[in-house]
């Protein structure tokens, strides 16, 4: 693999003013031969050629950009990146490719995938980016920034299928309850495949995450129910325990003195009363429980 070395060039304006100066200077003589009509034609020659290279070494001059990188090539041959901001000069017969080293971000598509339980499901991803390593970055693939959009998505896609879209255990992961250990799932399976490229992934998270429309009215009654379920259980052990609470404190207070039967149509009545999803109607009883 092809690894970053730094070849920042020469500062390009003391370079500048010296050439310009030459330059001026060349100018200057050729004028005042020009005024005398005394000029060889050698030297009218000599000065036309020195001023032609003189533009050829202005050709070396390129500009570095703050979070920028140039990577230099000879022939074909990498010899190095320059980083340095400002104006540099290098080998004019050097190619200089512009690379950007800012952070970037973007956003995948909305992918139709199937989750770990086979439910099908839309999923979308933000992923922030940035180039660390140029020469990888341009000679390692063909592409950077198709490279990462591509990958980026196969990276997502490979996510959607190793978790189900909602937990039905307490410890279970799923897409929607852990988004967080999700995010940094994606990151990692992202990075892994973009480290050859010189590519450094800053963040990574879930941007959309919805059931596919075919299903999504049939899950929406399936958490549905699940809640309700959920919301029943909890109703339950909080009147068990309120039974529970009101029959230890009828004992310790000596304020009746029940025996099974009564304890069981007390228990019954509670419990239809704290567990019942409508309004309860009082009955008065003039009698016993035995008549």
């Amino acid at each position: 693999m092809i690894r970053e070395r730094e070849s920042h060039g020469l500062p390009g304006l003391p370079i500048l003013l010296a050439l310009l100066a030459v330059a001026g200077l060349i100018i200057w003589q050729l004028l005042q031969t020009a005024a005398r009509e005394d000029g060889t034609p050698a030297f009218v020659g000599a000065a036309v050629l020195l001023l032609v290279f003189i533009v050829f070494l202005l050709c070396g001059l390129f500009m570095v950009n703050p979070n920028e990188g140039k990577v230099l090539q000879l022939f074909g041959r990498y010899t190095g990146t320059a980083r340095t901001p400002g104006l540099r000069w290098a080998n004019p017969f050097l190619a200089k490719k512009r690379v950007s080293l800012r952070v970037r971000n973007f956003e995948s598509s909305r992918l139709k995938v199937n989750d770990l339980e086979g439910n099908p499901i839309e999923i979308a991803a933000v992923v922030v980016w940035r180039v660390v390593d140029t020469a990888e970055a341009v000679f390692e693939v063909d592409d950077y920034e198709h490279y990462v959009h591509v990958q980026s998505e196969a990276a997502l896609r490979n996510l959607a299928t190793s978790y189900a879209y909602d937990a039905h255990l307490d410890d279970q992961v799923s897409l929607r309850g852990n988004t967080a250990d999700i995010a940094e799932h994606l990151k990692r399976e992202i990075q892994d495949r973009l480290t050859k490229a010189g590519v450094d992934v800053v963040e990574a998270r879930i941007s959309h995450l919805a059931y596919a429309p075919e299903i999504a009215a049939a899950m929406l009654q399936r958490q549905q129910a699940g809640a309700i379920i959920a919301a029943r259980q909890r109703i339950v052990e909080g009147a068990v325990g309120m039974v529970e609470m009101a029959l230890e404190q009828l004992s310790q207070k000596a304020i009746l003195t029940l025996d099974e039967d009564r304890k069981a149509a007390m228990v019954s009545n509670l419990l239809v009363v704290l567990c019942g999803d409508r309004n309860t109607q009082p009955v008065i009883n003039t009698g016993t429980i035995y008549q």
